[in-house]
């Protein structure tokens, strides 16, 4: 029997459009920095006390003397649940739907899941800074039991970023420092979900998406100080990637059989522009204040496409909305050794319930945090913080089409209450020299 190859294509942007959307809506990590997550993030672009500015605001610089470095991760403890409130498949040519049954898939995220982050700063002239960042904006490791009722739309998902950041600063004056760096990302991601068979009896079929790629995006940034007051704003652009790889199509029966094998396939996928406000109100005496707005430029991502050499291009509308943040913070210092500090942020999520996906559970999220530096010396320092995320429950009614076009088409809806939290611990040495 010939393969259909429009059935090929219509089932490669099933699995992609139940996995990527997810990626664009749940996967970005803002944990980059044990001092920040002290205090919520709320100091990002403006706060210019560590040498993780480099990430968050590179203008930030001016403000370290000699040489900065920083090292340290974050671990992130994330748990979510899924409900079954009554997901569905049709079988080709019965009339009507049918239960999809099956267990709730246990938590699907590794415990913990690491951020590691390295930063180094210099001051090469009286004007001029350098530094270089290392970090993973963006990342998640999940995967569902066996038997999961919402196989059809997904069961794994493995996604790795690196990002090595080369910058630079300068002081044009004693009160205005600009600043900008070249984000060189690597991205690799393996994605996987069931598939339907036509037969009832006949058990699942597989597909698994991996690629990877290396793309180049820019930041840039401006710090501002009037008397006790700081302002920072910072701008990160879009990265935009083409995953090459592999589409591997397994467990197909019946009709259906001749579509098993491993394909070459392209998949784009777009990291948004973020742009971030920040003010840092320090007075001079033991405490300091600080609050940050962000915006997320989500609603560029507004189609999928999937390419594969020999196949019709597909495209898909995904309608993602802008999203942002908003965190307050502030810290103190008990001593010359001692800074307490503690925040709180409020994070939109820019996913709608039409493309909410059981692969990253996304919802709104609000942040407590606390945190702590202590002075071993007069050049080294640690580190603490510990925020606790609560999630927001968000309906899921995930409508994936199968084998579109063919005799063999198959609809599948995922219902599910999705509930979730989670807690992350956060750790780094900092030395001056």
């Amino acid at each position: 029997m010939k393969t259909d190859k429009s059935i090929i294509a219509a089932l490669a942007l099933t699995s992609a459009l139940s996995t990527t959307p997810a990626l664009a809506g749940g996967f970005y990590v803002q944990e980059q920095s044990a001092k920040e997550a002290g205090r919520a993030y709320s100091g990002e672009a403006s706060a210019a006390d560590s040498a993780a500015t480099i990430f968050f605001n590179p203008a930030g610089m001016t403000e370290l003397g000699g040489i900065t470095i920083e090292g340290g991760g974050q671990l992130l403890f994330v748990d979510a649940r899924q409900e079954n409130t009554g997901s569905t498949r049709t079988y080709p040519g019965v009339a009507g739907t049918f239960p999809v049954t099956g267990s709730e898939g246990g938590n699907p995220f590794d415990q913990p899941i690491p951020v590691p982050s390295f930063y180094a700063s210099a001051q090469v002239s009286e004007r001029v800074w350098v530094g270089l960042g290392v970090s993973s904006p963006f990342g998640v490791s999940s995967g569902y039991e066996d038997g999961f009722f919402g196989r059809y739309d997904a069961l794994d998902a493995d996604l790795l970023t690196l990002n090595v950041q080369p910058s630079v600063a300068i002081k044009l004056s004693d009160n205005v420092s600009i600043g900008g760096g070249v984000d060189v990302q690597y991205i690799d991601a393996t994605l996987a979900n069931a598939l339907p068979n036509p037969s009832p009896a006949a058990p699942d079929g597989r597909l698994e998406i991996g690629g990877d790629d290396i793309s180049v995006g820019f930041n840039v940034g401006a710090l501002v100080k009037a008397g006790a007051v700081r302002f920072g704003a910072h701008y990160r652009s879009q990265v935009k990637h083409t995953l090459e790889g592999t589409l591997d199509v397994t467990n197909l029966g019946g009709p259906l059989a001749p579509l098993n094998g491993e394909y070459d396939a392209t998949t784009p996928i777009t990291m948004p522009d973020i742009f971030t406000l920040s003010a840092a109100l320090d007075p001079g005496g033991r405490w300091r204040g600080y609050a940050t707005a962000r915006f997320y430029d989500w609603s560029d991502f507004d189609r999928l496409d999937f390419v594969a050499p020999g196949f019709p291009p597909t495209s898909s509308p995904q309608n993602y909305a802008d999203s942002m943040s908003i965190a307050a913070g502030g810290e103190y210092d008990v001593s010359e050794k001692l800074t307490l500090r503690a925040g709180t942020m409020w994070d939109e999520s820019p996913v709608g319930d039409t493309f909410r996906s059981t692969r990253v559970p996304d919802g709104d999220r609000v942040w407590a945090s606390m945190g702590a530096t202590y002075a071993l010396g007069d050049h080294l320092a640690v580190n603490l913080a510990y925020s606790h995320v609560f999630v927001s429950s968000e309906p899921i009614a995930r409508t994936n089409v199968y084998y579109g076009g063919t005799a063999a088409q198959t609809t599948t809806v995922t219902r599910s209450n999705s509930t979730g939290n989670a807690d992350v611990l956060a750790f780094s040495i900092a030395a001056t020299f």
